[in-house]
């Protein structure tokens, strides 16, 4: 069997799940509010929870691109479901660059294979994700003392394991940053549960304080100061990618349920896929998720690539995804005219998981940043060219 033909028995096994099971878990989750642990041990059990990895770690070895075509299945779900499969996916990557071979067996290994759950920890209530990170550690002999908040954490209630920054205490921007795999159940650890949000239901997340947590240095990957190398760089492009591509599935699904009503509903002897207006909001939004898909697909490559550009062309995509995102969903939602509004279509509850995307690895905000700031120092280097000519 060619890898061709291997990598369509997947995409069809992966299609099949979320069109079934997938499907009965969205309505079981949002009649209780809840994500079972049966869900991920369903999906491990799939091998779902490890697609990107390597064969060598338990994974299926996917390429990233290749695995963003699963990705886009997977995000026509419920957004918990999506939630799971992306963030499982993708943080043994940020880890696995900076890992020794022993943290790579504790930590690693166990994150792809299902036996340990890690939350990934990085925002802080009162400042930005970035170099301003105030949640710092002091070192006494072999162990940091972990002191600070942290808030927005996914799977911050459920996990086993905080990949959490900090910073030593004293140090300013990324000088002194560290990255360190901290035990949920560690000493002076408080975790609030703030699960209750307006879409992506079940989810957990919490609000976390660190009061003097004992964290032995063997848990820090990388050395002192490459801390945001390591949520920055092994995790944000390609996460920004998968998110973008999780857009691009979402409002597939908005776009399947709007066609779908409009072929079904009848106004004055007339279905609405009769009526102009309506055909021409349904070929606007094929169109624009078309534009979304392929640009999504490009960053993709430029990171498998390893390309210069591809944090620029990852911001580039999310940015595009998600402003495509809320306008399909919009329009989809308004193609079921008012009982759209109700709980009971499922095109109410794909209109909540769209808004959590434009806040998710950055706002469009963010992304304009990134990307205003790449084009500033590309024309600064072709000036730059210029000159020694």
């Amino acid at each position: 069997m060619t890898d061709e033909q291997r990598f369509h028995e997947l995409r069809t096994q992966v299609e099949q799940w979320v069109e079934g099971p997938g499907e009965r878990w969205a309505e079981r989750i949002e009649e209780t509010g809840q994500v079972p642990e049966a869900l991920w041990a369903e999906l491990n059990g799939l091998g779902f929870l490890r697609l990107a990895a390597p064969e060598e770690y338990g994974g299926h070895g996917l390429g990233f691109t290749r695995w963003m075509e699963l990705m886009e299945i997977f995000s026509r779900s419920h957004g918990s479901v999506r939630m799971i499969v992306h963030v499982v996916n993708g943080i043994w990557r940020s880890m696995d660059g900076h890992a020794d071979d022993d943290q790579r067996k504790r930590f690693v290994i166990p994150s792809v294979t299902g036996d340990i759950k890690i939350a990934f920890t990085l925002t802080e209530p009162g400042n930005g994700t970035g170099a301003d990170i105030t949640t710092s550690v002091v070192r006494e002999g072999d162990t940091y003392y972990l002191s600070g908040r942290k808030h927005l954490i996914t799977f911050g209630v459920r996990c086993d394991y905080y990949l959490l920054a900090a910073r030593v205490e004293g140090s300013t921007g990324h000088e002194g940053t560290v990255a360190l795999l901290v035990p949920r159940h560690a000493p002076g650890v408080t975790v609030e549960d703030t699960s209750n949000t307006m879409g992506v239901t079940g989810t957990d997340h919490a609000s976390l304080t660190f009061d003097r947590t004992p964290v032995p240095v063997d848990h820090r990957l990388g050395a002192e100061g490459e801390g945001l190398q390591v949520f920055l760089g092994g995790f944000l492009t390609p996460s920004r990618i998968s998110v973008a591509m999780s857009c691009v599935g979402l409002a597939q699904r908005a776009q399947q349920l709007a066609v779908e009503y409009a072929r079904d509903r009848v106004t004055f002897g007339k279905a609405l896929t009769q009526r102009q207006a309506i055909q021409f909001m349904l070929a606007e939004n094929a169109a624009d998720i078309e534009a979304a898909r392929q640009l999504v697909l490009h960053a993709a490559r430029r990171f498998e690539e390893g390309a210069d550009d591809a944090s620029m062309q990852s911001s580039m995509a999310k940015m595009h995804a998600v402003t495509m995102l809320t306008n399909v969903t919009d329009k989809a939602l308004q193609v079921h005219g008012g009982l759209g509004y109700w709980k009971s279509q499922k095109i109410e509850r794909v209109y909540r998981d769209a808004r959590a995307q434009r806040f998710e690895e950055g706002t469009n905000e963010v992304q304009k940043a990134v990307v205003f700031r790449e084009l500033l120092q590309r024309a600064a280097d072709r000036d730059g060219e210029g000159t020694t000519r």
